[in-house]
């Protein structure tokens, strides 16, 4: 028996050099993600002029976290909301980050809760 907890207490080292134990892993890669969006998100918003169209809006800020459309008084409004800050630390992305982009029958009207809640 001595001789079996010799040889494995030998032998142990040996196959143990291959495990690594990562904690907390690549979370800055993961922070950095999400601020630079959010930065990219600010500063094309900051670029965007009433009149743009839907088309155009897409073609520079890319596919938006949340998509709506609403019927009233005979016009189409669509709302692109794009992530622009943090809330929460939670990792799930939601509208009150978002800043809302109003469309008006494919045009750009306005954008940021104003716009949204003229609604």
């Amino acid at each position: 028996m001595k001789h079996l907890i010799l040889a494995a207490a030998l032998i142990s080292p040996f196959t143990l050099t291959g495990c690594v134990i990562s904690v907390g892993g690549d979370d800055g890669h993961y922070s950095s993600d999400w601020q630079d969006r959010e930065y990219n998100n600010r500063k094309h918003v900051s670029q965007l002029e009433t009149g743009m169209t839907y088309e155009s809006v897409v073609r520079k800020m890319g596919v938006a976290d949340f998509n709506e459309m609403h019927d009233k008084n005979d016009h189409a409004y669509r709302v692109l909301f794009y992530r622009t800050q943090r809330t929460m630390d939670d990792g799930v992305t939601s509208k009150d980050e978002c800043t809302p982009l109003v469309f008006r029958d494919g045009v750009l009207t306005g954008w940021g809760d104003g716009a949204y809640n003229q609604l």
